[in-house]
């Protein structure tokens, strides 16, 4: 009873908390109702296009809040996630390229159609498994965990911090998707995996599914949060902190730093590969382009801008910045970059405490 009372202290402590786990529910139940219950003739309908939109946009805030629970708070500025964020993806793209069965182009029961394009005779051993839901949710989580843990082991064993650890994830990345484009490794080459029918038998171009996919965004994005406050607010959160500000010291004290920086790592790299788990049937499609090293530049730029080490903040400034993306890149596509330059280095000038520096600190996880 203790337990739960400390939890429930924890996740709803103030009332920046309770208006953004309310809002997270009010965006579960009114953005299916106003795209499933309202006719499309009417001015608040919202089209399956704009759920889709939103839905990739919370994906992103997932992401936003694995990296700034190692940046934020821990210190480790990491530009590789991308990596973890497309091999979740990877992994629920390979079981939905495995309901497609003979409904693809070239009718196959067992094989993919690039494989079958390519003139493979069988199933890669990387493949077995896939057909099955629960199998693929596995390798969601333990594929991404299982390379935090081996690069992570390597990189905090031997002290790489900074700069030159930042370097390495971001050489991570690049090695990854070079790996990726090509057509043997058997994963799509650069065309990846498209074309998905169905999910767990419920077609993926209904209204109704593409509504179920972000209330179950919603939900992840709530316990992901939820999650990453526990750990912040209990003991090993305490280190953690201590370890961003003072590593050496933190060290001396007799705490078991690379330990702690260990889990932390993979925890979350297990929360990006969540996120590109349900960006893939949302968007429709994943391929060696999610690996690029622009696109963790690119996270880190929004945890900047919503506010580093704030949890909230990371999630605002997904959403903020990736719909700033979403109108430049239609209306003003040439200008998108420098817009995004501009938003950095104004953040960064005026608010170096990000979006989330405009609230009272009483209102702030740190």
């Amino acid at each position: 009873m203790k337990t739960s009372t400390r939890v429930l202290s924890v996740l709803f402590s103030d009332r920046a908390s309770l208006g953004f786990f309310g809002l997270l529910a009010a965006v579960a139940i009114v953005v299916p109702v106003l795209n499933l219950a309202v006719p499309a003739s009417s001015p608040l309908h919202l089209s399956s296009y704009v759920v889709g939109l939103l839905g990739k946009y919370l994906c992103y805030a997932i992401l936003a809040t694995a990296v700034d629970l190692v940046w934020g708070f821990c210190g480790i500025l990491s530009l590789g996630h991308a990596v973890f964020f497309a091999l979740g993806g990877y992994a629920m793209g390979m079981y939905l390229m495995r309901q497609i069965g003979t409904r693809g182009v070239y009718g196959h029961p067992v094989l993919p159609d690039f494989m079958v394009f390519l003139n493979w005779d069988a199933l890669p051993w990387f493949w077995y498994g896939f057909d099955r839901f629960w199998f693929a949710l596995v390798m969601v989580a333990l594929v991404p965990a299982a390379l935090a843990f081996v690069f992570g082991w390597l990189a905090f064993r031997s002290r790489v911090t900074g700069v030159y650890l930042s370097i390495m994830t971001q050489a991570l990345s690049y090695a990854l998707m070079l790996a990726f484009f090509r057509n043997d490794m058997g994963f799509g080459g650069n065309n990846g995996f498209t074309d998905f029918k169905e999910l767990l038998g419920f077609d993926l171009q209904s209204d109704g599914t593409r509504s179920a996919l972000l209330v179950s965004t919603v939900v992840a994005l709530a316990v992901t949060v939820g999650a990453c406050r526990l750990i912040v607010a209990s003991r090993a959160g305490r280190v953690i902190r201590s370890i961003r500000d003072a590593e050496s010291r933190t060290r001396f004290l007799g705490y078991r730093v690379e330990s702690y920086k260990l889990w932390l790592f993979v925890f979350s790299a297990v929360l990006a590969g969540v996120a590109g788990a349900l960006y893939v049937p949302q968007v429709g499609i994943i391929n060696p382009s999610e690996f690029e090293p622009i696109n963790s530049i690119e996270v880190v730029i929004w945890v900047a801008v919503g506010g580093r080490g704030t949890l909230y903040g990371a999630v605002a400034g997904a959403v903020l910045v990736n719909y700033a993306k979403t109108y430049f890149t239609g209306a003003l596509p040439e200008f998108w970059l420098y817009a995004l330059g501009a938003i950095f280095v104004g953040v960064t000038l005026f608010l170096p405490r990000g979006l989330a520096g405009l609230v009272p600190a009483g209102s702030r996880v740190e």
